[in-house]
């Protein structure tokens, strides 16, 4: 008998002939998060399994943080042969109880002498014997002791509940504009968290943006690496792009273009690096350039496909999905961030594409030269398990 910890998956299962790809995926990463509790992780039947680990309680946490991960419980494992020294487990485990419980047994190997019926009767039976002040309460009870029956027998009661989503990496590879609000971080976020790999592009308009600007943006990929791996940070020089915009493009129109050409060096940089997509915290109706004409027209400077995990959320649930995964302090600092910069009075809320196209058109040859020394002179810094590794 041992220790362990059963983690389940869940959305791998709905994969058909490429399952073991997405398997080896998410048990690497499950082996990943284990290895600083100095856990043996291994897949099987159905399962992936931690023993040896120093700190069960915190290497549970830690894995349920793992994209794809349904839920951890901290379990025991022994002969299923036994069944009596199965129950006496049991007992001894409802021991530490309270109040009402209930037993949910799983026998995944069908020659097993006994059905899933008879294991969850016998064990209830047991433990009420051994442990006179419960009280079973199959509808809502306070807790639930499960048994399951594969290669061995595990015993355990509760569990941590996982993020969910697929495992990293196995979904292609994205790049996120992401600035120093609330919103782009939890995009970020839920991109990966359906297999996403991302990098990132923050455009820096010193010296109207400060230091204190650049290193918070820093600081919230440092916190999305902690989930979502190595994060590749690109801060683009952004200052002269918005100054030609503002002295040549109409008032109302300049939110347009700016966000015209954070797309354009966006998808160059992500092409640079071999990223396939862009994502966005935009929510439709938010702001001004987040109409639907106005994504539009945002949409139109690129060619690569634009994610917006967000779309259809208010402000008050991204607000909480920042604070569960740890980005909603460092967001809400008051540092200035280039969409501040040369604030229209009066934004286009419904505008029209040939219109801004138009208009666009103002900035003159000048602006591919503008676009490529943005791009070039990109810096790169690289975090990784909530490390800066590079860059800095």
């Amino acid at each position: 008998m041992r220790d362990i910890l059963l983690v389940r998956f869940g959305e791998v299962h709905l994969k058909g002939q490429n399952r073991p790809q997405f398997l080896r995926a998410l048990t690497d990463h499950v082996r990943h998060a284990a290895r600083p509790f100095g856990g043996h992780v291994w897949l099987n039947d159905g399962r992936i399994y931690i023993s040896g680990m120093r700190d069960s309680g915190a290497c549970a946490e830690r894995v349920a943080r793992v994209f794809g991960i349904h839920s951890v419980s901290q379990a025991v494992e022994m002969e299923k042969a036994d069944f009596e020294a199965v129950l006496g487990q049991t007992a001894r485990m409802a021991g530490e109880l309270t109040g009402s419980f209930k037993v949910k047994a799983r026998r995944s190997d069908k020659n097993y002498p006994l059905d899933s019926q008879e294991i969850c009767r016998l064990a209830g039976r047991r433990i009420l014997d051994t442990n006179p002040g419960l009280r079973v309460d199959v509808k809502q009870p306070e807790h639930v002791l499960e048994i399951e029956i594969r290669d061995m027998a595990t015993l355990h009661i509760g569990r941590v509940e996982g993020v969910g989503g697929m495992p990293m990496g196995t979904n292609g590879k994205a790049c996120l504009l992401l600035s120093g609000g609330i919103d782009s971080p939890v995009a970020g976020y839920m991109a990966a968290r359906r297999g996403v790999r991302i990098m990132a592009v923050h455009f820096h308009s010193f010296p109207y943006t400060s230091e204190r600007a650049r290193a918070k943006v820093v600081e919230l990929a440092r916190i999305l690496s902690e989930t979502c791996g190595r994060i590749e940070l690109y801060i683009a020089p952004f200052t002269d792009i918005q100054t030609r915009i503002h002295q040549k493009c109409p008032g109302e129109y300049g939110t347009l273009i700016m966000r015209r050409q954070m797309m354009r060096v966006a998808e160059r940089i992500a092409r640079r690096v071999g990223a396939q997509a862009l994502v966005t915290g935009e929510s439709i109706g938010q702001v001004a350039s987040q109409t639907m004409e106005a994504l539009g027209c945002t949409d139109d400077a690129c060619s690569l496909s634009v994610f917006r995990p967000l779309i259809g959320f208010d402000k008050s649930e991204i607000i909480s999905r920042a604070e569960a995964i740890g980005t909603f302090a460092t967001s809400s600092l008051p540092y200035e961030d280039c969409c501040t910069v040369f604030t229209p009075r009066h934004p286009a809320t419904h505008p029209r594409l040939e219109r801004v196209r138009e208009a666009e058109l103002l900035l003159g040859d000048a602006l591919e030269a503008l676009l490529a020394a943005c791009v070039d002179g990109a810096e790169r810094v690289v975090l990784y398990d909530g490390t800066v590794v590079d860059g800095e």
